[in-house]
């Protein structure tokens, strides 16, 4: 599977309605073209001013079960599904306008967003992408959870879950991400909870858009989804897709190898911060120009490609 070296946007605007799974609120979300460099912007269309929030770690202001983007009073929750759709298929530059506080919870995947952009159809732009190539290892720790991004070829995640529950036990998955892989393997992969924690998570104000139709739910020894899971180990696939959508927030695409065990949206919040604090872990590269008129390369062969970028 190859990948342009270009960057990427939408060919023309696309929109879905849902419900936020935290504020239960229903909102619409239209997904539109940007220009190259503008990254992904999120914008409240139903607040003054329409203001907009950069998708970047540095605006993130709560991990609770969800990842949240703020400035001042302006929040938009559970940003991660949609980060990890445009993330997992490459795409650059997206206007995402939001009428609500919450990104709409869909089916509690990915997999809907990514009809949305191939109902929009992707369009290559001529600016040349820049990537985060990670040079040396980064690590964060909370008691046994821990997760590293290292160096390594093309973007991998490594990820193991280990909950005191029967059936979510020590699943663990390794993923070598192009966009094919990430569609098949990943971006179906739905959001879960544990049917006890329901009700107190409800009086915390969360979860009060949850429900079967977009979410995993288990008891103390079963699936209550009528349908079953999607794959033997949904459960792990689903931490890989919320860990792509959380490292979407440095900004770039990332060459490197993220490690996490027990993880989960603090602890990638926590070494995304630390990455970008750290920029000697790191280096900024841009492609080629002459490279990108002339190749189609995997991610993998990027390092011929690349040269040092000031951005």
């Amino acid at each position: 599977m190859t990948q342009s070296l270009n960057q990427r946007t939408l060919k023309s605007a696309v929109a879905c309605v849902g419900v936020g799974l935290h504020t239960g609120q229903k909102v619409s979300m239209r997904l539109m073209p940007a220009r190259p460099e503008t990254g992904i912007v999120l914008v409240r269309t139903d607040l003054p001013g329409k203001p907009e929030l950069k998708a970047h770690a540095q605006l993130v202001v709560d991990t609770e079960l969800a990842t949240t983007l703020g400035r001042g009073a302006v929040r938009i929750h559970t940003v991660e599904h949609v980060l990890a759709a445009l993330a997992g298929l490459g795409i650059d530059n997206v206007r995402v306008e939001l009428d609500g506080p919450e990104v709409p919870i869909m089916d509690g995947s990915a997999a809907p967003f990514i009809a949305l952009i191939r109902e929009a159809g992707v369009r290559e732009q001529e600016t040349p992408k820049s990537f985060m190539v990670i040079k040396r290892a980064v690590t964060v720790r909370d008691g046994d959870k821990h997760a590293t991004l290292a160096p390594g070829r093309g973007f991998r995640i490594d990820c193991t879950i280990d909950f005191n529950h029967p059936l979510i036990s020590d699943q663990a998955v390794s993923i070598g991400f192009t966009d094919r892989t990430f569609v098949r393997e990943v971006s179906s992969a739905r959001t879960f909870g544990f049917l006890r924690d329901v009700e107190k998570l409800k009086s915390m104000g969360l979860a009060r858009g949850g429900s079967l139709d977009n979410a995993i739910v288990v008891d103390d020894f079963s699936i209550l989804n009528p349908g079953g899971l999607r794959f033997p180990d949904e459960f792990v696939r689903h931490k890989v897709l919320d860990a792509l959508g959380d490292m979407a927030l440095l900004g770039l695409p990332v060459i490197g190898h993220l490690m996490a065990f027990k993880g989960g949206h603090r602890l990638n919040h926590a070494l995304v911060m630390k990455v970008l604090s750290e920029p000697s872990a790191y280096a900024v590269v841009r492609a080629r120009a002459r490279d990108v008129a002339h190749y189609d390369l995997r991610l993998d062969e990027l390092e011929d490609a690349l040269t040092p970028s000031a951005a």
